[in-house]
């Protein structure tokens, strides 16, 4: 009852602000629709750009807030942050530890969101219908904010990749900022809390590997490097994924940081000749859990 109150009392405030407004007849149809929409709403509405007249600008940023206060509402209702389970929390992950005839991958990509790449890495997974899980960088998410709820929207896992993806050491407060400020604005712009690390170049000393431990976030490295970063030509890369491809695997990949044309290309064919061996994908927590499940089989078979 509570939540149905909070939609109808924002469809008032969002009527009030419309009347006082001129001109906005089609906005007032696309806002009110937009408030019963789920977690989609703050992509179709832009408050900011409402002309408010005077005494109503507080009124918008009551709007802002509402909405945001919807959004995350619903992230948690829906389960759009994903929990790891505890005896992953705080610790380093190459791989799952899981049986061969469990053939499945993850598939993971790095230093997005950027512009182009993003897009289209996300247009092959959606064809293939697989959920990847994207390590996004702080400035990137705050550059390009609509392709990580894009990313949320098709169903992918988002993890913490730092704010400016340095590599040098950092003292506490800078590693701090960099986990931090980046989970702060995940947060802000999608409703999700992430507790999925990965560190910059897979360098575990320099601070920010530390700080994220300590955080109980769960650091995620890699059993497959594509080494894609280095643009090698297409049957290049697709080798240097299938090189240590193992059930359970972890494969490597970037969606930016650069010219990923090279990824886009090969991104198809890695998909199918995964599929040729048999192998499914999923996600980081799925994968998780799968190896958590199976840990929890064997202790009770003892």
């Amino acid at each position: 009852m509570e939540e149905k109150k909070s939609f109808f009392g924002l469809q008032k405030i969002l009527i009030t602000l419309l009347v006082l407004s001129t001109g906005l007849s089609v906005g007032a149809m696309m806002l009110i629709k937009s408030s019963s929409s789920e977690a989609q709403s703050t992509d179709n509405i832009n408050v900011s750009n409402l002309p408010a007249k005077v005494g109503t600008q507080q009124m918008i940023e009551d709007l802002k807030a509402t909405m945001l206060r919807i959004w995350q509402e619903q992230a948690q209702i829906r389960s759009l942050s994903y929990p790891v389970p505890l005896r992953f929390q705080g610790e380093t992950i190459e791989a799952a530890k899981l049986t061969p005839d469990q053939k499945v991958i993850a598939l993971t990509f790095d230093d997005g969101p950027w512009p182009e790449s993003t897009a289209q890495v996300l247009d092959i997974l959606k064809q293939n219908q697989i959920k990847g899980t994207f390590f996004l960088i702080g400035q990137n998410v705050k550059n390009y904010p609509s392709l990580v709820k894009r990313e949320i929207a098709e169903g992918h896992v988002i993890g913490n990749h730092t704010w400016h993806h340095w590599y040098q050491f950092l003292n506490p407060q800078a590693a701090a900022y960099e986990i931090d400020h980046t989970a702060d604005l995940i947060y802000q712009l999608t409703g999700i809390k992430t507790n999925l690390f990965r560190p910059p170049g897979g360098i575990m000393h320099n601070g920010v590997a530390a700080y994220a431990r300590n955080s109980k976030y769960a650091i995620i490295l890699w059993s497959s490097d594509s080494v894609d970063y280095s643009r090698p030509a297409v049957p290049k890369l697709i080798n240097n994924v299938f090189r240590q491809a193992k059930p359970g695997g972890i494969v490597l990949m970037h969606d930016g940081g650069g010219n990923r044309s090279k990824t886009v290309q090969a991104l198809p064919e890695i998909i199918a000749n995964f599929r040729k061996q048999g192998y499914s994908f999923v996600t980081i927590p799925e994968l998780l859990e799968m190896q958590d499940k199976d840990i929890k089989r064997i202790a009770n078979k003892k």
